[in-house]
């Protein structure tokens, strides 16, 4: 009996991160059934490889499998943190609890000891600057470095929910126009919330005319950005943009509307994340 043939029809890539468990049991009763009618049927009938093969076929076309989108937003969600830069701890002492908000963006989680990428301008003349966790843990963070150049800005939580993880970095060097990405974060302050798109464009310039904004600043255009069309808005800055394999290629930091909203027209840019993790003295790969 060839048992690799049989193996490498149950390989499922490893990238789709779904239960293991429940594949392997589907098949495993696809397997049985066929096993208990050839032993009921009392005949010495050799079970062939093609009797395996249509088993597991049929187990397979049964189970709904999650789209790209889904697998890569789950991967990369545990390391999506919303960044709130706050102009004043309080505003009166009436409502302590409230503050003022200067930016609201996200950030990701590159390192388990609390390091987070984001945006320069999210977090630029913040007073202080508080971190919501994926599990709703909060923090207080501050900045450890700054790359104007690129519009990136590292941060220090002050303290970490349990089992904190950091997001898997990638190269782009084998990244093309096409190629499926995924947007996390959380624009207009809703979140964390998917959007799915492709590569558009590679090697970019673009510069922003908003004010309050890192490019705009240093009246210096960003170069070297990854144009994709995945939805963004406000509030989506400093968040990952992700493969199907939910590796993080890029931080995004721009959106071009030419009509001056400041809301999605299609054209979004992102920071490689080689840039990025420079910032931090790391390599990604």
């Amino acid at each position: 009996m060839r048992w690799p043939t049989f193996f490498n029809a149950l390989k499922i890539r490893k990238a789709w991160r779904m239960p293991a468990l429940a594949i392997t049991s589907g098949v495993v009763g696809g397997l049985g059934t066929v096993l208990a009618l050839w032993a009921w049927q009392g005949q010495p009938q050799r079970l062939t490889q093609e009797d395996i093969d249509k088993a597991v076929t049929k187990t397979l076309e049964k189970i709904t499998l999650p789209s790209q989108a889904t697998r890569a937003a789950q991967i990369v969600a545990p390391s999506v943190v919303q960044v709130l830069g706050q102009q004043s701890d309080r505003i009166s002492a009436r409502d302590p609890e409230q503050f003022k908000t200067n930016g609201v963006g996200t950030g990701v989680v590159i390192v388990e000891t609390g390091l987070i990428l984001t945006n320069l301008h999210v977090v630029q003349g913040a007073q202080s600057i508080k971190i919501i966790f994926h599990d709703g843990h909060e923090s207080p963070a501050k900045i450890v470095s700054v790359q104007p150049e690129h519009d990136l800005a590292v941060l220090q939580a002050s303290s970490l929910p349990d089992d904190l993880k950091a997001a898997t970095l990638r190269s782009t060097n084998d990244l093309l126009p096409g190629d499926m990405v995924v947007a996390v974060g959380f624009p207009f302050g809703i979140g964390p919330s998917v959007s799915a798109g492709v590569v558009s464009g590679l090697k970019r310039e673009f510069q922003s005319t908003e004010r309050g904004t890192a490019s705009a600043a240093n009246a210096k255009p960003l170069r070297n950005l990854i144009q994709f069309d995945a939805a963004a808005n406000p509030g989506n800055s400093g968040g990952p943009l992700v493969t199907a394999e939910g590796e993080v290629v890029g931080i995004v930091t721009g959106i071009l509307n030419p009509s001056g909203a400041r809301v999605w027209a299609g054209i979004g840019f992102a920071v490689p994340i080689e840039n990025a993790a420079s910032g931090v003295g790391m390599s990604p790969f």
